[in-house]
């Protein structure tokens, strides 16, 4: 998903009679960086044509009659922050991903992914109403049907520990995928470690 700026400026009032009347407010769309770095775009589109913002801080005008065609020129990220600090302030940031990995056929976790556990209960504090996206898999091995329920327990009992953790049961979401979306793309009845896992998404 692309993240953009999206601002509407305010005419000014003006006491003075003789004072020309201000230009019309334009609205403005800013393309964030991904912070992942990968691409993303957006377009805008008026009455009078669309444009398509691909580049990091390219921006979009929109005059408010919506006839012409959006302007694209480009700012630079110390400009957007001086620009729209305020917006930027409450912006969300970004959601977090964070994978937790599992011993063979259960739902205990590995050593390392209670460190990783620890790592998302510092996360969610720093987000006012913190929402949990929680998603099971499995490994190959196995029929599909006992994997699709082995990865709906894995989520669960990662629910149930955020639950027991203080984190609101409204706030988690849990699903499991069994060994429809793979990490590591193996033939069926394949032991992969890497495949074994619960993925969190804090946002």
């Amino acid at each position: 998903m692309a993240r953009i700026l999206l601002a509407v400026g305010a005419a000014a009032l003006l006491a003075a009679c003789a004072t020309p009347a201000p230009k019309p407010p334009t609205t403005q769309v800013v393309l964030l960086p991904q912070a992942d770095g990968t691409p993303s775009a957006v377009i805008v589109t008026t009455a009078g044509g669309s444009t398509r913002l691909s580049e990091p801080y390219q921006r979009a005008s929109v005059m408010p009659d919506n006839k012409a065609a959006p302007t694209l020129d480009t700012t630079s990220a110390s400009q957007a922050q001086a620009t729209f600090n305020q917006l930027l302030g409450v912006t969300p940031p970004p959601p977090q991903r964070f994978t937790l990995y599992f011993q063979t056929g259960g739902t205990q976790l590995t050593a390392e992914s209670r460190e990783v556990l620890a790592r998302v209960l510092e996360e969610i504090p720093r987000r006012s109403g913190a929402e949990l996206l929680i998603t099971g898999h499995t490994d190959t091995q196995g029929a599909g049907p006992a994997n699709d329920a082995l990865s709906l327990r894995r989520a669960g009992d990662v629910r149930e520990m955020f639950i027991q953790r203080g984190v609101p049961a409204s706030h988690i979401e849990a699903a499991g995928r069994g060994e429809r979306e793979l990490a590591v793309p193996t033939a069926d009845n394949v032991n992969e470690a890497r495949n074994r896992r619960v993925e969190v998404q804090v946002r």
